[in-house]
């Protein structure tokens, strides 16, 4: 294992750091979701692309890049609730947002109290979540 001369901190550590610290894996993984998701004629036109969106969400703070828009998380919340009651549970709620790879949501959201949590405070929660992993320029 190389280490560098002056520290003696391995190498490995420091480009560990490197590499959590900037989000360079969760930038290829995003990228590469992308790329399988949408399966452009130009991968290389379309990462400059998705690079420069990022780019733009990082100076306006929001719009990221994401798989996931409003239709797909309806659809998520259907499944939830397909007899249309109006209201998912709380573990349905934390179980969903976390298979949508959602980290740091709110666990105590409006209506956890009545264990009934509606659409839109699921919504709102996997809309904000979605669009932090999806902003691979923001510290985790």
């Amino acid at each position: 294992m190389a280490t560098d001369g002056e520290t003696g901190k391995p190498r490995v550590d420091e480009t560990n750091l490197y590499l959590q610290n900037h989000r360079i894996l969760e930038l290829f993984n995003n990228m590469t979701s992308q790329l399988i998701f949408n399966r452009p004629a130009d991968p290389k036109k379309f990462m400059i692309e998705n690079l420069e969106r990022l780019q733009k969400a990082k100076s306006t703070k929001r719009d990221c890049p994401c798989l996931f828009d409003d239709s797909n998380i309806q659809s998520v919340y259907g499944m939830l609730d397909p007899t249309n009651r109006g209201y998912i549970t709380l573990q349905q709620y934390c179980e969903a947002l976390e298979t949508l790879g959602i980290k740091g949501y709110d666990a105590q959201p409006d209506g956890a109290m009545d264990n009934r949590v509606t659409f839109d405070t699921f919504l709102h929660a996997a809309r904000d979540g979605l669009q932090k992993a999806s902003a691979t320029f923001m510290a985790s």
